[in-house]
């Protein structure tokens, strides 16, 4: 029997992590949590639950990267035979079934370094915040270009390309999928429910958040792997700037020598959320999630701009990238 052993990361998780510890307590041969500087009594819940706990160096900036990388590293030390690890972050709890058939997956594939399924939200009709993570989550089945935070990834291809970037704020999991499809690997997902996850997203303040973060890592993934033949984020990073910033700057811009003709420019939008809803009926969402998913994929055009221009103006000015933090701790 091929061993597995579990990286869980989180920050002030309390019930919900309790929850993820359990979940996968009977199921793998060791199991590591990384702690990014809680206050609610995480550390302690984890150890009362038998669990190894690793607590990061508060002088180093935290970020999901690298507490992966920590509990990796950790887990190894413990458990040097281990094959496949699972990765899951601490608001999330592992569905049953799931950590035997992503095994299963990768054995049956050796050329196959990651293996996800769908992740889903636990609340999805609390909020429409949480209802668009839940369409999110909701990604293709068969070979993919990226995971998300929670995958089984062989130990061997982790160890090859290094692991996650330990520099990134957010955008790590798709990174890391870049390097190990250089290295000839291939990302499969799954027809198979993976996590529960408890988003927790209650306010338009926090899904504008989320949203910056998310321009940021199309930002920083461009910059990074943009070049011929990857263009890793560069479509979406250009569709940020169109919709974003250039076309409201023509339009508003130009208005006086236009006439206001220029204003029709704006008719764009429109047409854009119509071409995202058809996008969205072809993936099989309901006419009502099509809608929603649609119009927030438009809107989120300008807080994605705003963290792509986060991006760069920190690296032009040479300055460390902090955490985007959505959720209230």
């Amino acid at each position: 029997m091929n061993r597995i052993g579990l990286v869980a990361i989180g920050r002030n998780e309390g019930e919900r992590l309790h929850r993820c510890l359990l979940s996968a307590s009977s199921q793998v041969d060791s199991i590591v949590y990384v702690d990014s500087g809680s206050t609610d009594g995480s550390v302690e819940l984890a150890r009362s639950l038998g669990v190894d706990v690793v607590e990061l160096d508060l002088s180093v900036p935290f970020t999901a990267a690298r507490a992966r990388n920590t509990g990796f590293a950790r887990l190894l030390e413990v458990e040097p035979q281990l094959e496949f690890v699972q990765f899951v972050d601490g608001d999330c709890e592992i569905v049953e079934e799931w950590l035997e058939r992503a095994q299963s997956e990768l054995v049956a594939h050796p050329e196959v370094a990651v293996v996800c399924g769908r992740r889903r939200e636990r609340f999805p009709n609390l909020t429409i915040y949480n209802q668009l993570c839940d369409l999110e989550w909701n990604t293709p089945v068969g070979e993919a270009k990226a995971c998300g935070g929670d995958a089984m990834i062989c130990v061997t291809a982790f160890q090859q390309v290094g692991g996650y970037n330990s520099r990134l704020i957010a955008g790590e999991e798709p990174e890391l999928c870049v390097r190990l499809r250089q290295k000839g690997w291939k990302i499969l997902r799954i027809a198979a429910d993976m996590t529960w996850h408890d988003a927790q997203m209650t306010s338009f303040s926090q899904w504008w958040k989320r949203s910056v973060r998310t321009g940021h890592a199309y930002a920083e993934g461009a910059w990074l792997h943009g070049a011929a033949p990857e263009r890793h984020w560069v479509k979406e990073s250009r569709s940020i700037w169109l919709w974003g910033l250039f076309l409201p700057l023509l339009a508003f811009g130009m208005v006086w020598p236009t006439n206001s003709l220029s204003l029709l420019l704006l008719a764009g939008y429109p047409i854009t959320v119509y071409r995202t809803y058809r996008y969205a009926q072809g993936r099989g969402f309901k006419q009502q999630d099509s809608v929603l998913y649609a119009l927030f994929c438009t809107l989120g055009k300008f807080p994605n701009l705003l963290g792509q221009l986060r991006f760069h103006l920190n690296r032009w000015l040479g300055r460390q990238n902090k955490l985007i933090e959505y959720k209230e701790k």
